[in-house]
C-alpha cells in the first residue's frame, strides 16, 4: 500500500515538474523579450539577456525531452540542453563584469579579456558536445530519469563551471560593496540572490548522483520540484533587479510595467500549459490520449486570465505601485481617456453645426475659434463652403456687442452670428473665444423656440472651445517642464547606482551635465560638484586658473559655446539664435521671459531651441575631451617605447 501510494505521489511530482519546467522556459523567454524591448541599450541588460537565453535553451530542451517517447528526439533534446549550459558560466561572468562597470569599476583589460576567453572556452566545449565527447550516450532506462553518461570532458567542464561561477560571485560581491545608495544595494542583493537559482538549478546533477537518486526517488523528485520552484521565482527576482538598469522611468513605472508583463506573459502561458497538461494526463488515465477538453481548457484559461488582468490589473497597480500620490497619478491616467483632442473637437462641432442648420434650415454654418494666448485658432464649417468667402471675420468681431453675459446675436453680411464666451476665472469678465454663425440670407425674426435652441447649441460649442483652451494650456505647460522632468529622471536613474567613469560615451548624460553647469554658471553646487570637473580637458585648463577647476569648467563652457557662434558680428537673426539663447540666459543671467521677447520666440520654442544648443555645446566638449585623451594616450605610448 505504501509503495503504491509512493508511486502515485512520484507520478504526480513528475507531472508537476513537467509543468514547472515548461513554465520556467516560458518565464525566461518572456523576460528575455522584456529585456530586449525596454533596456537593451544597457550593458547589464544585454549580458542578462544572454543568461536568460541560456536558461531558455536549458529548460525548453528539458521540457521537450520529458514529453516525447522517441529515443532519438529525447537524445537530441538533452544534448541541446547542454548548449545553454556550456555558455551559462561565460554569461554570468559577463553579467558580473557589466555590473562592476556600472558601479564605477571599469575593466583595465584583464576582466574584459577573461570574459572573452570564457566565451571561447564555452565554444570549445560546444565543439566537444557536437563531436559527442562532452557527454556520453543517453541512458534511456536510467532511474529516476534518463540522462547522459559522463566522460572525462564532463568532469573538466564541471570544474570550469564551478570556477567561473565562483569568479562571477566574487564580482557580484565587489559590485555590491561599491553600491552606495540604499535602493541600489537592495536591488543588487536581489540580483545576487536571484542569480544563484539558474546557476545551481540548471546543472544536470544526475551525472554524479544517479545512484543516490535511484535509491531515493521520492527525495529526488521533491528536491527537483523545490529547485524548479526556486529557479522560476528567483529568475523573476533577478529580472526585477535588472529592469532598473538603463531606464529613466520612476520605480513605480518599472514595477508596474514588469508586473503587467509577467501577468500577461509567463503567468497566463504557464497556467494555460498547466491546465492543458493536467487535462491531458487525466484523459490518459481514462484511456483518452487527446480529447476536446484539452483545447477547451486552453481557451477557458486564456479568456479567464485576460478578463481577470483587465478587471483587476488597474486596481492592483493602484494598490501596490502608485504609493501616497495615488490620487494625482490616477487623475493623470484618467486624462488620456477623457482628453478632448482636436479631432474630437471637430467631430463635436460638426454635430453642433448640423443641429444649427436643422434648426435654422440654413445651407451653411460655421464655428470660428479665436487665437488666444499664442494658441492657434480653428474654423469648422458645415455646408456650402463658398458662402464663407463673403463672411468677413475681422469685421464681424468689431460688431460683437459689449457685455458677454447677455444672449445677444447680430446679423452680419447675411449671417446670423452668436458670440461664444469662456469663463476662465470667476472674478474676471467673460472672454470672447469664438463665433458661431449660420447663413440666413435676408433678415428675419427668430421665434422664441428657435432662439432658445440656437443659444443652447452655442453654449455647448463655447464649452467645448473653452475646454480645448484649458487643455492646450496644460499641454503647453507640460512641454515647458519636459526638459527639466527628463533631466530629473536621468539624475534619479543615475543615482540608483554609481556611474561608470566611461559615462562620457553617453551623449544624453553629458548634455544633462552641461545644462546643469550652465544653470549654476556663476556659482552653485551644480557647477562646483559637477562630474565634468573630472574631465582631462578641465584639469589641463585648471593650470591656467591656479588649480581652480570650477573656473576652468566655466572657461570650457565658454570655449564650447564659441563653436556654436556663427562668424561675423553678433546679430539677432535666425542663424545666431542658438548662441544668443545660451549667452543671454546663462552667461548674462537674463530671465526666460526677457530672452524670449528679445529673440521673438515663445517660451516653449525657446526651451526647444535651448535643448538643441546645449546638445551642440555638449558635443563640442566631448570632441575636446576625446582629443585630449588621444594626445595623452599617444604621449604615453611614445614614452613607453622610448624607455
Amino acid at each position: 500500500m505504501g509503495s503504491s501510494w509512493e508511486l502515485h505521489f512520484i507520478t504526480g511530482l513528475q507531472t508537476l515538474n513537467d509543468i514547472l519546467t515548461a513554465g520556467i522556459a516560458i518565464t525566461a523567454f518572456s523576460l528575455l523579450l522584456y529585456a530586449l524591448s525596454f533596456n537593451l541599450k544597457d550593458r547589464v541588460a544585454r549580458s542578462f539577456a544572454i543568461v536568460l537565453l541560456s536558461v531558455v535553451i536549458v529548460f525548453t530542451s528539458e521540457s521537450l525531452a520529458s514529453t516525447t517517447q522517441a529515443t532519438a528526439i529525447m537524445d537530441r533534446a538533452y544534448r541541446l540542453q547542454w548548449v545553454g549550459l556550456v555558455f551559462l558560466p561565460a554569461a554570468y561572468l559577463h553579467l558580473s563584469d557589466a555590473l562592476l562597470i556600472t558601479v564605477g569599476r571599469p575593466s583595465r583589460g584583464r576582466r574584459r579579456l577573461a570574459v572573452r576567453l570564457t566565451y571561447l572556452v564555452s565554444a570549445f566545449f560546444l565543439l566537444l558536445l557536437i563531436e559527442g565527447r562532452l557527454v556520453g550516450p543517453l541512458q534511456l532506462d536510467a532511474r529516476p530519469a534518463p540522462h547522459h553518461q559522463r566522460t572525462p570532458w564532463t568532469a573538466l567542464f564541471t570544474l570550469y563551471y564551478v570556477v567561473i561561477l565562483a569568479l562571477a560571485v566574487a564580482n557580484f560581491l565587489r559590485a555590491y560593496q561599491r553600491t552606495l545608495t540604499r535602493s541600489g544595494r537592495r536591488r543588487m542583493a536581489y540580483l545576487m540572490a536571484g542569480a544563484t537559482a539558474p546557476a545551481l538549478g540548471t546543472y544536470p546533477y544526475l551525472l554524479y548522483g544517479s545512484t543516490l537518486a535511484a535509491n531515493h526517488p521520492l527525495v529526488f523528485w521533491l528536491a527537483v520540484v523545490a529547485a524548479n520552484f526556486l529557479v522560476g521565482g528567483l529568475t523573476v527576482v533577478m529580472a526585477y533587479a535588472v529592469a532598473f538598469f538603463g531606464v529613466t522611468w520612476p520605480d513605480r513605472v518599472v514595477k508596474a510595467r514588469l508586473f503587467k508583463w509577467i501577468l500577461r506573459g509567463p503567468v497566463t502561458a504557464s497556467l494555460t500549459l498547466g491546465a492543458m497538461t493536467v487535462v491531458r494526463r487525466i484523459g490518459e488515465i481514462y484511456g483518452q490520449v487527446y480529447t476536446a477538453a484539452v483545447p477547451l481548457s486552453v481557451v477557458v484559461v486564456i479568456l479567464v486570465m485576460e478578463y481577470a488582468i483587465t478587471l483587476l490589473g488597474p486596481a492592483l497597480e493602484r494598490r501596490f505601485f502608485l504609493g501616497p500620490d495615488r490620487e494625482q497619478l490616477i487623475l493623470l491616467q484618467n486624462m488620456e481617456e477623457r482628453l478632448f483632442t482636436s479631432s474630437d473637437l471637430r467631430q463635436f462641432l460638426d454635430t453642433i453645426l448640423a443641429a444649427v442648420r436643422d434648426t435654422m434650415q440654413s445651407s451653411f454654418a460655421f464655428v470660428a475659434a479665436l487665437e488666444i494666448a499664442n494658441l492657434p485658432g480653428l474654423i469648422v464649417v458645415s455646408g456650402d463652403r463658398r458662402l464663407f468667402s463673403i463672411f468677413d471675420l475681422a469685421g464681424a468681431l468689431e460688431q460683437v456687442p459689449d457685455g458677454g453675459a447677455d444672449r445677444r446675436e447680430f446679423l452680419w453680411r447675411g449671417f446670423l452670428v452668436l458670440p461664444l464666451y469662456g469663463h476662465h476665472q470667476k472674478d474676471e469678465p467673460p472672454l470672447l473665444i469664438g463665433l458661431l454663425g449660420c447663413y440666413s440670407g435676408e433678415r428675419r425674426q427668430l421665434d422664441e423656440a428657435q432662439r432658445h435652441a440656437l443659444w443652447l447649441l452655442a453654449e455647448r460649442a463655447a464649452l467645448a472651445l473653452e475646454d480645448r483652451l484649458l487643455q492646450q494650456r496644460i499641454f503647453q505647460t507640460l512641454e515647458n517642464i519636459q526638459p527639466q522632468a527628463e533631466y530629473l529622471q536621468k539624475m534619479r536613474a543615475s543615482g540608483r547606482y554609481v556611474l561608470s567613469p566611461d559615462w562620457l560615451q553617453d551623449d544624453d548624460r553629458v548634455t544633462a551635465l552641461v545644462k546643469d553647469a550652465f544653470s549654476h554658471y556663476w556659482g552653485g553646487p551644480k557647477l562646483t560638484r559637477n562630474p565634468l570637473l573630472e574631465l582631462e580637458v578641465v584639469q589641463q585648463m585648471a593650470v591656467d586658473y591656479a588649480g581652480n577647476r570650477a573656473n576652468a569648467l566655466r572657461a570650457l563652457l565658454r570655449r564650447a559655446l564659441e563653436t556654436v557662434r556663427p562668424e561675423g558680428e553678433r546679430r539677432f537673426t535666425t542663424e545666431w539664435i542658438l548662441y544668443n539663447i545660451l549667452e543671454l540666459k546663462f552667461l548674462q543671467g537674463q530671465k526666460v521671459r526677457d530672452v524670449a521677447a528679445r529673440l521673438a520666440l515663445s517660451e516653449a520654442d525657446l526651451y526647444r531651441k535651448q535643448r538643441v544648443a546645449i546638445a551642440e555645446v555638449a558635443r563640442a566638449i566631448i570632441e575636446m575631451e576625446t582629443e585630449v585623451r588621444r594626445k595623452k594616450s599617444g604621449k604615453e605610448r611614445s614614452e613607453h617605447h622610448g624607455v
